[in-house]
């Protein structure tokens, strides 16, 4: 059986070593450690395997948190430790953006980190009826795979929510459709006495009296407010109990709240979040006078902050739903003479239609994992009198945050000051960072 000793982590968690000219990824296996593994997968230039022996242990290996661990596909990192989590994380954001973009920045951030367990406020759990395992699955989909982990507890969501996953099978087990019932949407707006969680059920046929009259009880046993959709996001619609009053989140540093409807992004860590605003606002340095640019603007999550800052801010949003949003909540903070929106498909983004918006003094990109490679390519040259003083660029993907940041350091002329990366997703592979490049 091959022996090896690990040299580090990949993109997804995985241990990394080299034997007889190849690369082999190791699932759980850790940096430095001494490892008998045993190939699952063999390709011409690599190999997937799993640990069938730790001959040394990594002093950063613990004992991970929850239970279902190593099954459930929620979660890739647990074993490490937390802080160590964090700097395999900002390993990987240097090489991407060496590796990809040939970038490095003048200053490394120090990592935004959190709390490691109960963080999660926004959950996609998968439902599905297995009779041979009694009856209705409620959680992550197992690693590697289309079933529904077997689990009746999950350390990240948050306590409350973690002691419903059984309740919810019971409650599901009991209905007419429970096998056309595919999946539970989690948002949890709010904090302490004042939090406020809603359920999304995905239903793929009717509900019947009985059906209606389960949900509304274990609405009220468990104080929760459930929506139903039936089909696409837009036929979500409120269910019980009815008046129900809108879930938004706060940003205390800024003095805004912002609302959003239960399938509407948000980050999922509300705490990392505000650590993440409060980086990247210093970053920006919004001052009174000035028309920044919040570009993938989403609901207002940056552009609101800019504005209560003094600044005229700009968001663009490709759908036409979430500009509604935030338009609303500049309006419900009294910001909306200093915030507009506008609906642009910036995928798309040419160097004359982001002319047309007019020159921006700053500007701050959030983009989906895709990252933000037409608008980037569209920017002036930072020689240009047109062009951004300063971007601040948000990615939950290294690699194309990389590729981005190469076209606006190597082709653009702008200088990078810095990058860093914010735990938002403690016990995975999952890597948000922050980066800044000026002028």
């Amino acid at each position: 059986m091959p022996v090896a000793r690990i040299e580090s982590l990949d993109h997804e968690g995985r241990g990394v070593t080299h034997a007889d000219g190849k690369v082999i990824f190791v699932d759980g296996a850790l940096p430095g450690e001494i490892v008998d593994f045993s190939p699952y997968q063999r390709k011409p230039s690599y190999e997937l395997a799993q640990i069938s022996r730790i001959v040394r242990a990594s002093p950063q290996r613990v004992t991970p948190g929850c239970r279902h661990f190593g099954k459930c596909g929620g979660c890739s990192m647990q074993h490490l430790d937390l802080a160590a989590q964090a700097s395999v994380k900002q390993r990987v954001l240097e090489d991407a953006l060496w590796h990809v973009g040939r970038v490095k920045p003048e200053t490394v951030f120090a990592p935004l980190v959190g709390p490691g367990w109960g963080y999660r406020y926004r959950a996609r759990l998968s439902v599905r009826y297995v009779s041979r395992k009694g009856g209705v699955l409620v959680g992550f989909r197992e690693r590697k795979s289309s079933y529904v982990t077997n689990m009746d507890s999950c350390e990240v969501l948050p306590p409350h929510m973690s002691a419903l996953l059984m309740p919810l099978r019971a409650l599901i087990d009991g209905l007419s459709i429970r096998e056309r019932l595919p999946q539970i949407e989690v948002a949890i707006g709010g904090e302490h006495e004042q939090q406020m969680t809603v359920l999304v059920f995905r239903i793929l046929e009717p509900l019947t009296a009985q059906d209606e009259a389960a949900l509304r009880a274990f609405a009220d046993l468990h104080r929760m407010y459930v929506y139903v959709q039936p089909r696409g996001p837009e036929s979500m619609v409120p269910f019980w109990p009815i008046p129900m009053p809108e879930l938004s989140y706060s940003l205390p540093d800024f003095g805004v709240r912002l609302a959003f409807a239960p399938t509407e992004f948000t980050q999922v860590n509300h705490g990392i979040n505000r650590s993440l605003l409060r980086r990247s606002m210093s970053m920006l340095a919004p001052q009174p006078g000035e028309r920044i640019a919040d570009m993938f603007c989403g609901l207002g999550n940056f552009s609101l902050p800019i504005a209560a800052l003094g600044a005229e801010v700009v968001g663009v949003e490709g759908a036409d739903a979430l500009v509604a949003r935030a338009a609303r909540n500049a309006e419900a903070n009294g910001l909306q003479a200093r915030a507009s929106f506008r609906v642009a498909n910036l995928f798309n983004a040419t160097p004359e239609n982001l002319a047309a918006m007019g020159r921006f003094d700053k500007m701050l990109i959030d983009p989906p994992r895709e990252g933000a490679i037409e608008l980037v390519k569209s920017i002036p040259h930072s020689m240009d009198d047109l062009a951004p003083s300063r971007i601040v660029y948000v990615s939950c993907n290294p690699a194309t945050l990389a590729r981005d940041l190469a076209v606006l350091i190597n082709d653009k002329g702008y200088r990078f000051r810095g990058a860093g990366i914010a735990n938002m997703f403690p016990q995975t592979s999952h890597v948000e960072s922050i980066a800044l490049i000026e002028r």
